[in-house]
């Protein structure tokens, strides 16, 4: 089983279950509070271009996809490859600012919101965050019903919340559980401590919240844990305070800006417990420092063990990075590592975090002859595919040369006639110095196999 994100689909359930101090017999009723918060949450509605991924499967029967994968080049077809999908977002202001998931807007051409009056509103993009899966929505007008924010440190677990959505389209379905755990951090992802419940969430859900008995919004319905893509009884929330704190960033800055200190971390095991001679299993094992980083100025070393982080305990690697994530660039923690049988404090002063926001398409090129859009690598994705620079196209139009000569979505161009290409600018620059009507050169990156490509410019 794996996680996976909340999208369309054709089911919704509900069911109540018993607070732990309350009869057995006895379900907790939500009903006043689904008819006080209700005004509140939103459908969202989202049309969206179809992933090459998404075409393949769409397109290409599957004996050819188990043969040839992606390779298989998509025949050129008349219409829209677009998708529509739904979700579900909630007011966080009465001037119109809502909450959403960033997999809910992700490459969204057109996004709508309705409320529980049916009246339905076009909203815009204020920014979004991947690595949190928080966006931000705006629609214009004022006096919209907007929810309390709760206190995510006072959740208990086993405690009764309630959840309200758009499952599968079906819009303002509520459903309820406890809280199974907190600070749960998915394999491979260390930016959010995820609230689990087993509230019944299914596809759709995506970007609602979550609600203690209050009324008060401790969570962002984010995604499940699933073998069939269904409710399986594992649910995850982002706490409201770490979305909100990417919110005010997105408002403020359209961007997410995250702290940096420059280590590569693992967990404790009960053999490295008992190496480092260690009561338990405890603390965050330093593994690697980056060259020039913030840790190794404060004097960090691999083999080090972080046991405490301004005074506060660390039990395993993502309580460390939880911390990590919430603190400012610039601010200056208080490490408290094991090294050598023996414990000592150390000041680390964080630096900033590679942006790992994409950059704007660059519109005012040649390349539009070509039938595709571009964009600049950002950092991130420069230290994840080991280049230099390089543009990723983010679009190629049906019948253009881009398209006939075989390049896809997805595609990273790091070469021209063996100019290597550092930006969309350069890229547009090496391209309107070529003969026009000949053909170029392209070196691509696609699914991390580098191949050359013929390119045929415009007349």
């Amino acid at each position: 089983m794996k996680s996976r994100y909340l999208q369309q689909g054709m089911f919704a359930a509900v069911f109540t279950v018993a607070a732990a101090q309350v009869d057995a017999a006895a379900p907790v009723d939500f009903s006043n509070l689904v008819e006080q918060v209700s005004p509140a949450v939103v459908s969202v509605n989202v049309v969206k271009k179809m992933t090459q991924e998404e075409l393949l499967q769409q397109q290409v029967p599957e004996i050819l996809r188990r043969f040839f994968g992606n390779q298989v080049i998509i025949p050129q077809q008349q219409g829209p490859q677009e998708k529509t999908a739904y979700g579900s977002a909630f007011f966080i202001s009465k001037d119109g600012y809502l909450v959403t998931n960033h997999h809910v807007i992700e490459n969204a051409s057109r996004i709508s919101i309705t409320l529980n009056d049916r009246r339905e509103l076009d909203a815009t993009l204020v920014g979004s965050d991947e690595r949190t899966d928080v966006a931000v929505l705006k629609v214009n007008g004022t006096n919209f019903p907007e929810l309390k924010v709760g206190n995510v440190d006072q959740l208990k677990v086993g405690e009764p919340v309630l959840a309200i959505g758009s499952p599968f389209g079906f819009d303002y379905s509520a459903s309820a559980g406890i809280v199974s755990a907190k600070s749960r951090n998915m394999s491979g992802e260390t930016s959010v401590p995820f609230i689990q419940t087993d509230a019944a969430l299914n596809p759709g859900n995506s970007g609602g919240p979550l609600f203690n008995q209050k009324g008060e919004v401790v969570g962002v319905n984010s995604r499940i844990f699933s073998g069939t893509g269904g409710y399986m009884g594992l649910s995850f929330s982002i706490p409201i305070d770490v979305a909100m704190d990417v919110v005010q960033q997105l408002k403020t800055n359209g961007k997410v800006t995250r702290s940096y200190l420059g280590v590569m971390l693992q967990d404790i095991d009960r053999n490295l417990a008992e190496a480092y001679k260690l009561p338990k299993p405890e603390g965050s094992l330093v593994n690697q420092v980056s060259p020039k980083s913030p840790a190794e100025k404060a004097g960090l070393k691999s083999g080090d063990v972080i046991l405490k982080i301004n005074g506060t305990s660390i039990s395993r690697t993502g309580d460390l990075l939880n911390v990590l994530n919430r603190t400012a660039p610039d601010q200056t923690i208080q490490l408290e590592i094991l090294r050598d049988d023996k414990t000592r404090t150390i000041s680390a002063t964080l630096g900033t975090a590679p942006d790992d926001t994409p950059a704007a398409e660059d519109k005012n090129n040649p390349t539009s002859g070509l039938g595709m859009s571009i964009r600049t690598l950002t950092e991130a994705e420069l230290a994840s595919l080991n280049v230099r620079g390089g543009i990723l196209v983010q679009d190629v139009k049906r019948g253009g040369l881009a398209s006939l000569s075989n390049i896809v979505a997805g595609d990273v161009i790091v070469q021209v006639n063996g100019t290597a290409i550092t930006n969309s600018q350069m890229f547009a620059k090496t391209v309107a110095a070529l003969p026009k009507n000949s053909v170029a050169r392209v070196t691509i990156i696609r699914q991390g196999q580098r191949a050359i490509l013929g390119l045929r410019l415009p007349k």
